[in-house]
């Protein structure tokens, strides 16, 4: 029972690789931003480049989200 005291995410981390491939995708996508972020110079090519990464890390996070929203609720029914 352990396993009910554990953070969704956390247990997701551990047992889900969909999640893992998503978190793991929303790292590279963060290290890309902080490395336009940090150029001196951006070019139009780096504004539109950090504008789609930002959109595809968000996309991920989303995923992420209805992929715990769902552990949730399951828990949830087992413990009512």
């Amino acid at each position: 029972m352990a396993t009910a005291q554990r953070a969704p995410r956390d247990i997701l981390l551990d047992t889900d690789a969909e999640y893992q491939r998503l978190t793991e995708q929303h790292s590279k996508y963060e290290a890309e931003l902080h490395r336009i972020s940090t150029a001196t110079y951006l070019s139009s090519e780096d504004l539109l480049e950090e504008i789609k990464l930002k959109k595809m890390k968000l996309h991920c996070k989303d995923e992420m989200e209805r992929i715990a929203l769902r552990i949730q609720r399951t828990r949830a029914q087992y413990t009512q």
